[in-house]
């Protein structure tokens, strides 16, 4: 009796390849912005009177951080949203006194060189 040889086939992908639909990543989780509200913070301080500009900023980004760990996302991504308005309108306004604060001491400068 001879052997009876049978057709083996190795197939080139696995069954399961290719034939599902690949799963969604995760939405990340909702930024809180904590480093630029504190920058923000350190920057208002240093301006001795817009110290108190910054902290609304370091607020926000602190609740949004407990939110996202309590696994509120709305109150995170809301919160969020807020500290990052606060932290771009603290940003302009901290350049804005900078600039003004440069531009005075510059004029100073030159008016006491021309005046000596």
């Amino acid at each position: 009796m001879e052997p009876r040889q049978t057709d083996v086939s190795i197939p080139l992908q696995s069954p399961g390849w290719g034939s599902a639909a690949p799963c969604p990543r995760p939405d990340p989780p909702p930024r809180d912005y904590l480093l630029w509200s504190l920058f923000n913070v350190l920057l208002c301080s240093a301006l001795g009177g817009l110290g108190c500009l910054g902290f609304p900023t370091l607020v926000y980004s602190i609740k949004a951080r407990d939110c996202n760990l309590l696994g509120d996302l709305e109150g995170a991504q809301r919160h969020g949203s807020r500290a990052r308005v606060a932290n771009i309108i603290c940003s302009v306004l901290v350049s804005l006194a900078w600039m003004a604060f440069i531009i005075i001491a510059i004029v100073v400068i030159l008016s006491r060189l021309r005046g000596s």
